[in-house]
């Protein structure tokens, strides 16, 4: 079964069982506090996410894989590049995960191939596949099934191969010998939790989305909270920090599959080009992608942001063309897009 993976492009696979009623607690008290913001679809299937014979009647093992997906020319110091983006305020930062290939439609697929992989060698057998498209704890079932350990930045992490990885799931009637977890490997470190521009990392293990960036990017659909809005840089789409400044992510691995591969127009380029896609345009650079989920409005509300960011930043000169920029969105239809496109202009009223 590890051979076929491997041969499907993913980097390691394990076994969960399905008893993870000890963590229905901490999940509960997650979703007591508010910490899971307007993601309402997480409340509403409450503890059905630690109970996976309740999602899929039957399923006794859960078979758990990840795979790497750092782009296949990734160079040794990629930390240091992508820090070296954060620094040029009038550059649009996009997730790294997100710059390729929608992982969703490639996990999904793969894992679908494998099952089928599976029951060519043992027989028909009942299974559903899931890549972050379900009520699943994902995390929780990878810690389980030994691909890693729970970081506390919440994301699991592995001594082999960092955090640079999706998760996936395939929910089977047949009991599997299930894999042994590895002990944790942060120890006293605290840098994920130092480095988060909003500070959304509360307390070890515990991550409040509501201001974090990924969230406020991506599931926020309303206006961002002023208050949030100048930690937010120039990252337009999701936030890598607190995986940047993880140690474990020097072993970090590029994938082996051409899908991740940096897609043109989403690397390097000015937050003012990019600010004047209009919705074909965004539809098309982004179709097939993971941005596309997010809607032109989304985007344009993000951009805004990094825009009034980095006009604060600017000196006279930069600040002429990223102004024209905004004032050229003023007459938006989209209420949100023009209340972001104001407070971009008042950070520098001049």
């Amino acid at each position: 079964m590890r051979q076929w993976a491997r041969e499907l492009g993913f980097s390691q696979i394990g076994v969960a069982g399905v008893d993870l009623s000890s963590a229905e607690p901490g999940l509960m008290q997650w979703l007591a506090q508010g910490f899971h913001g307007e993601m309402h679809y997480m409340a509403a299937h409450g503890t059905k996410r630690a109970r996976p014979a309740e999602l899929v009647p039957g399923t006794v093992s859960v078979i758990t894989a990840r795979m790497d997906y750092l782009p296949r020319d990734t160079p040794p110091e990629w930390q240091a590049v992508e820090w070296s983006r954060l620094q040029r305020p009038d550059e649009a930062i996009v997730s790294v995960y997100a710059r390729g290939r929608d992982y969703h439609k490639v996990l999904r697929s793969r894992l679908q191939k494998l099952s089928e992989r599976i029951a060519q060698a043992l027989g028909p057998f009942g299974h559903r596949v899931f890549t972050d498209s379900a009520p699943v704890l994902e995390a929780e079932l990878a810690r389980r099934s030994g691909q890693g350990w729970r970081g506390k930045h919440t994301l699991v992490l592995s001594r082999e191969a960092g955090s640079m990885f999706f998760l996936g799931e395939i929910y089977v009637d047949m009991a599997l010998q299930p894999t042994e977890p590895v002990t944790a490997h942060c120890g006293s470190c605290q840098a994920c939790i130092q480095v988060c521009p909003t500070q959304a990392i509360v307390a070890p293990h515990r991550v409040d989305a509501r201001r974090c960036i990924s969230y406020l990017t991506i599931e926020h659909a309303g206006p961002i909270p002023l208050e949030l809005r100048p930690l937010m840089g120039n990252r337009i789409y999701g936030c890598d920090d607190c995986q940047l400044v993880c140690p474990w992510n020097k072993f970090a691995q590029a994938s082996s599959l051409p899908d991740f591969d940096l897609r043109c127009g989403l690397v390097g380029q000015q937050l003012v080009a990019l600010f004047a896609w209009d919705e074909p345009t965004f539809l098309r650079v982004t179709e097939g992608g993971p941005i596309r989920r997010i809607g032109h409005e989304r985007w344009l509300r993000n951009i805004a942001v990094a825009l009034g960011n980095a006009l604060r930043a600017a000196d006279v000169q930069q600040a002429q063309p990223l102004r024209m920029a905004l004032q050229s969105r003023l007459g938006h239809h989209s209420e949100i897009v023009r209340e972001h496109v104001h407070w971009a202009l008042a950070q520098r009223p001049d």
